[in-house]
């Protein structure tokens, strides 16, 4: 019996597939044998046949053309496995997703540039690719001004540099091996990608598997795990993070959205079907009560980044129902020594202190003082019900020992910090 030339080709095409997803095991497998961490991550996205040349990745499948994944296979073993690697630190990055606004074409270079300097920071032998010239020179070019390459930082960075059209295209030929079609375009729905939260849920994972293992851990997961540390950080929404030194309190103020059930059915059983619905005279909300800011402003936290963190902090607060009747926000600056305490105790003092806001200090940075002084004014009752204190640094300085009676949080500016001397007892949260 003569085979028709259509199941023939068919079947072809079936052994290829079936050829390509071997051989992408055997890079998963390798994988797996170096990144013992990366065991949950690498089953997470299974082999799919697709347009993606040679591959390529939506979040849930890693698509590839089988042809195209056997001649990277026939040129070098590592290729494949780099390959999968780079698609997979894209997902675990949530490169895809991310694309927003962005200018799509630079936005896909920066993402690319990031994951394979990682890799190479990595060392791996299974994915070792010897880099030329112009790649060792583009990543130190990069590292002068970033001192974590995250995609965010790299897209200024590209953004500054004003590449022409010729030096991008040697850029993408350097760095760009996988396919970013399937990524999410510009014009997508508001809607979360439902890929985006498992591979949040995966990286927040990894983060907390390699620092378990920190001691083992090579130079190149130092890197690694300092990338998760901040894409773990950077989802943090600060309007919610303020949330945690807000107090919930009844306030006596009409609440349309609830009413008296006691009414209702009072006036369901003496009339037969005219409900009495009056709405509660009270509402539990969330709101400031009382709040400790510290400013650093010593000679190492530059201005603008100060004025950038009270605008959004002034945005947060401004916002209707932020401040309790009785709220009061101390706004310290400090540097070696507290120079100025402020009370803020509506919307209307914050504008008039954001309008006429000045720095003082540009001495040394001590954040000891800051706290002595609060514990000072609590013995005095001076402070009432703190909820915390929230100190904006860079993190220069020396910090206190002891943990003081109420929650506090250092908060820095990413890329433009240092936080290795933070005690455990404080929150630290990093700002975009």
């Amino acid at each position: 019996m003569v085979k028709s030339p259509i199941l023939a080709q068919q079947e072809q095409e079936l052994e290829k597939e079936e050829l390509g997803r071997r051989l992408l095991a055997s890079a998963r497998n390798e994988l797996y044998l170096q990144l013992r961490y990366l065991d949950l991550a690498l089953g997470s996205l299974p082999f799919s046949a697709g347009e993606a040349n040679p591959a390529g990745t939506d979040g849930s499948f890693l698509y590839f053309t089988p042809d195209s994944l056997m001649r990277l296979y026939r040129r070098s073993r590592a290729q494949v496995v780099r390959l999968y690697l780079h698609t997979l630190f894209h997902c675990l990055f949530c490169h895809p997703f991310d694309r927003g606004e962005r200018e799509e074409g630079l936005w896909d270079l920066a993402c690319d540039v990031a994951v394979e300097a990682l890799i190479d920071e990595l060392c791996l032998k299974c994915a070792h690719v010897s880099s030329g010239a112009f790649r060792k020179s583009c990543i130190a070019r990069l590292r002068e001004g970033l001192p974590v390459l995250t995609a965010e930082g790299i897209y200024r960075e590209l953004s500054e540099y004003a590449l022409s059209e010729s030096e991008r295209e040697r850029w993408q030929e350097e760095f760009h091996p996988d396919d970013h079609r399937l990524w999410e375009k510009k014009d997508s729905s508001g809607a979360q990608n439902p890929n985006r939260k498992r591979w949040e849920d995966i990286r927040e994972r990894m983060q907390t598997e390699i620092a378990l293992f920190s001691r083992e851990a090579s130079e190149g997961e130092g890197e690694l795990l300092e990338q998760l540390r901040i894409h773990n950080r950077s989802h943090y929404d600060y309007r919610e993070f303020l949330r945690k030194f807000t107090a919930l309190r009844e306030e006596i103020q009409i609440d349309p959205d609830s009413f008296d059930y006691i009414f209702y059915h009072y006036g369901m059983t003496l009339y037969g079907n005219m409900p009495l619905i009056e709405p509660q005279e009270t509402r539990e909300i969330r709101k400031v009560e009382e709040l400790v800011i510290v400013i650093d402003t010593s000679m190492s936290c530059k201005g603008e980044l100060v004025e950038r963190f009270l605008k959004e902090t002034y945005q947060v607060l401004s916002e209707t129902e932020s401040f309790f009747k009785s709220a009061r926000i101390h706004i310290l600056q400090c540097d070696e020594k507290v120079q100025m305490d402020v009370c803020i105790k509506n919307g209307g003092e914050l504008k008039r202190y954001m309008e006429h806001f000045t720095l003082k200090g540009g001495g040394g940075t001590d954040f000891r003082p800051a706290f002595a002084y609060v514990e000072e004014k609590l013995a005095k009752q001076e402070y009432g019900r703190l909820r915390g204190l929230l100190y904006f640094t860079d993190g220069y300085g020396i910090f206190p020992a002891k943990m003081p009676p109420y929650e506090t949080a250092f908060l820095f500016v990413q890329g433009q910090y240092r936080d290795v001397d933070v005690p455990p007892w404080a929150i630290k949260l990093i700002l975009e």
